[in-house]
């Protein structure tokens, strides 16, 4: 049978990764969005965008919350390792189950509520997208310090979360999920408890920037240096 070729030459690695790998596949929560919305996979993969070039060049990074990995290879793309985990198994499974593509990401169930992850000499970075605005008030702290106790003391935390503002414009079943929304304020004081350098940005759409905060739909903290632990904080 004669070899399917493409036309340009310099496409011919697109059937050749295809015939070495199968077809490329959406996991569980990316494949609904393709679906549903596809200008969301943009904002997502622009979130994880701007994590990789943070942590760019950072040995051991954790990834907290990760649902299906989809944005978590360009994170992987720019560290020496990740760790991805999610409380939820069935993600978690998803996610194992996809084609790797050659692509070393270490997959684990874990609940951070329940204590930090743990990893010989900690992590250099952690970072958590869309998480922590489904965390209930009352446990956003446990949340806090056992992502800072999964980490090394110069460590560096980037957390993303719907801003407070933006939420009359959510949809409601974001609305349901979404218990735990925080201005700039809000977001900068809770992280100011557990790492010594705090610094929020804006984000519209796949846009990070510096602008006002208040008309962001979305907050990116960068956070720097673990704070040591203070009684039962």
């Amino acid at each position: 049978m004669k070899k399917t070729e493409t036309r340009e030459p310099q496409y011919q690695i697109c059937l050749d990764n295809e015939a070495k790998y199968g077809p490329a596949r959406f996991g569980l929560m990316s494949g609904h969005t393709w679906r549903d919305d596809p200008k969301r996979l943009l904002f997502v993969l622009s979130r994880y965008k701007f994590v990789a070039k943070m942590l760019s060049g950072k040995k051991k990074v954790l990834e907290v919350g990760c649902a299906d990995a989809f944005g978590t290879r360009l994170v992987r793309r720019e560290t020496g390792s990740v760790a991805a985990v999610d409380f939820d198994p069935v993600f978690i499974e998803n996610a194992k189950s996809l084609p790797d593509d050659g692509w070393t990401i270490d997959y684990a169930v874990h609940d951070i509520l329940r204590g930090p992850f743990a990893s010989p000499g900690g992590f250099d970075a952690a970072y958590s997208l869309d998480v922590i605005e489904h965390i209930p008030k009352s446990k956003e702290r446990r949340f806090m310090r056992n992502i800072a106790d999964s980490l090394r003391e110069q460590g560096v935390l980037i957390i993303g979360t719907p801003s407070a503002n933006s939420q009359v414009y959510a949809s409601t079943p974001s609305r349901e999920g979404h218990v735990n929304c925080k201005d700039h304020k809000q977001l900068k004081k809770l992280m100011s408890d557990y790492f010594q350098n705090v610094f929020i940005f804006s984000m519209n759409d796949e846009v990070v920037h510096t602008g006002f905060y208040p008309m962001a739909n979305y907050l990116m903290a960068l956070c720097c240096g673990v704070r040591p632990r203070q009684g039962a904080r």
